[in-house]
């Protein structure tokens, strides 16, 4: 006694499936690819792409937005007061704060942009370079002045449409 179902059925090409699928194989591989052969071939990223955080270290002011807003919490920052000079003559000393270390462990950021968003003086840019890399994860974490190093490729804003 037979199963209906099992087994093969009378009056059909064994094959019909196996030539089907050699079809569609043959087809793909007269294809072009649409991917791009990565360490050979660099893609070009379009300018406002997100690829690493950039610090300009003169605008940031040690408010510390960046790090509280952070939902990953990979943001260090430290710093300390200075007092500075009174900038007329007969006038009060002010104090200001200075950043002594300003950390970014990529390892844990999710690239969000948060941190880019929320700083009010413009000290975070998002850059569209993507290739740091590193074969150890210890070595994720970019310091203060590697940071610095990445506002050299962030692009210029576009333009104010006139009104």
């Amino acid at each position: 006694m037979a199963i209906r179902g099992i087994g093969r059925s009378t009056g059909s090409f064994p094959l019909k499936g196996l030539l089907k699928g050699m079809k569609v194989t043959f087809k793909a591989m007269l294809r072009k690819p649409v991917t791009i052969n990565y360490p050979i071939e660099k893609e070009t990223p379009v300018p406002r792409a997100r690829g690493v955080i950039a610090l300009d270290v003169e605008a940031c002011t040690v408010c510390m937005l960046c790090a509280r807003e952070c939902p990953d919490w990979c943001i260090y920052i430290e710093g300390h007061k200075e007092e500075v000079p009174p900038s007329k003559p007969g006038g009060r000393p002010r104090s200001r704060a200075t950043l002594d270390r300003f950390d970014i462990d990529y390892a844990l950021c999710m690239y969000c942009g948060i941190c880019v968003e929320v700083c009010p003086f413009d000290a975070l840019f998002w850059s569209p370079d993507y290739e740091y890399s590193e074969s150890a994860v210890s070595n994720m974490l970019h310091d203060m002045e590697r940071l610095e190093d990445w506002l050299q490729t962030v692009p210029d804003p576009p333009a104010l449409e006139p009104s």
